[in-house]
């Protein structure tokens, strides 16, 4: 192993369930319309999981391709890191889940909780890993089944998300986009912005919490959006910085696919053009820790970025947490 060189992504995949739920037919659930939803968030349709596919299950289809595209032999990943908000279950973590499912040796697996931008989050971690010369090849995972803690009689936040799920192999050996450099931050001063009250240790499951509906996500979205485009920016800032770049040297922009007009923001404020930056908001929707690799995965197999170009991605998520990873193609 060349311990002097990054990190790459030698290997990628994704997997998004096959139901698709547009617009007019969440009309049919909740009192909304399907420009009313457009207009405010970009967002035509969503892939919604089936009641037997549980978050491991997206995280296998889109690990499997990941590890295929690597051409590594299953023996060879030894670090598996899926970032998630809608695990399985509480304990044990989805990584465990997920290294059974895939037939993976008894390696080291854990899970992060970073929400939208666990996936970045856990790429800096499993960079971080490898370079300490202990591990040789990572797989990391960003899967969410949002359905599952969805208010579908909150019309403000269940026409915003869907299912699926991203992965990546990174190592020190073989070619594919170059990791460059992450910043990451958080902001836990006011959790109650965006979160699931119940199911903690700070609101058990009771009769009482589930008819109060404290089990499904909450959040003040337009608190939300003023941090995210403010958080976004100076991250991105940060990170190009210190690795004496400007925003005229990014070819590419992949931000979390949360809403257009977030997007729209950004690119105004960081002043690049809106067509740097790669979306498929409109048919996923808001795929948290998974929306990144999701557009990733779909930016490479198009042809989207080409070789030497630098691409930023950028996140923010619950916490409120947000992350920068700036790549070379």
């Amino acid at each position: 192993m060349n311990s002097g060189r990054n990190s790459r992504m030698v290997g990628f995949g994704s997997f998004a369930p096959d139901q698709a739920v547009d617009n007019l037919e969440l009309c049919n659930r909740v009192d909304t319309s399907d420009e009313w939803i457009q207009t405010r968030t970009g967002i035509k349709s969503r892939r919604i999981a089936s009641d037997h596919q549980p978050t491991s299950e997206l995280a296998l289809r889109a690990a499997q391709r990941a590890i295929e595209s690597s051409g590594l032999k299953l023996g060879e990943i030894d670090l598996v890191i899926v970032a998630t908000i809608t695990p399985d279950m509480a304990f044990p973590s989805t990584a465990c889940i997920l290294q059974h499912k895939l037939g993976l040796g008894k390696v080291a697996c854990f899970d992060i909780e970073a929400a939208c931008s666990g996936f970045l989050y856990a790429l800096d971690v499993a960079d971080a890993m490898i370079s300490s010369g202990r591990y040789r090849n990572a797989l990391v995972v960003g899967a969410e089944k949002m359905s599952s803690i969805m208010d579908w009689q909150d019309r403000s936040t269940c026409v915003l998300f869907g299912d699926g799920a991203g992965a990546a192999v990174l190592s020190k050996d073989g070619e594919g986009p170059e990791l460059l450099g992450f910043f990451c931050g958080a902001d836990g001063s006011n959790p109650s912005l965006l979160c699931q009250p119940g199911g903690g240790s700070l609101n058990p499951a009771t009769v009482d919490t589930v008819e109060e509906r404290k089990h499904f996500l909450k959040m003040n979205g337009r608190e939300i959006f003023k941090s995210a485009v403010r958080v976004m920016e100076s991250a991105s800032r940060e990170l190009l910085g210190r690795h004496g770049l400007n925003v005229e040297d990014v070819s590419h922009v992949i931000p979390h696919q949360a809403n257009v007009r977030i997007v729209e923001s950004l690119s105004q404020r960081l002043e690049i053009p809106l067509m740097k930056f790669f979306c498929n908001l409109e048919k996923f929707g808001n795929t948290s820790a998974a929306s990144i690799p999701l557009a990733f995965d779909e930016g490479l197999r198009k042809g989207h970025f080409k070789a030497g170009e630098i691409g930023l991605l950028v996140a923010f998520g619950a916490g409120l947490t947000w992350s920068s990873t700036l790549v070379r193609f």
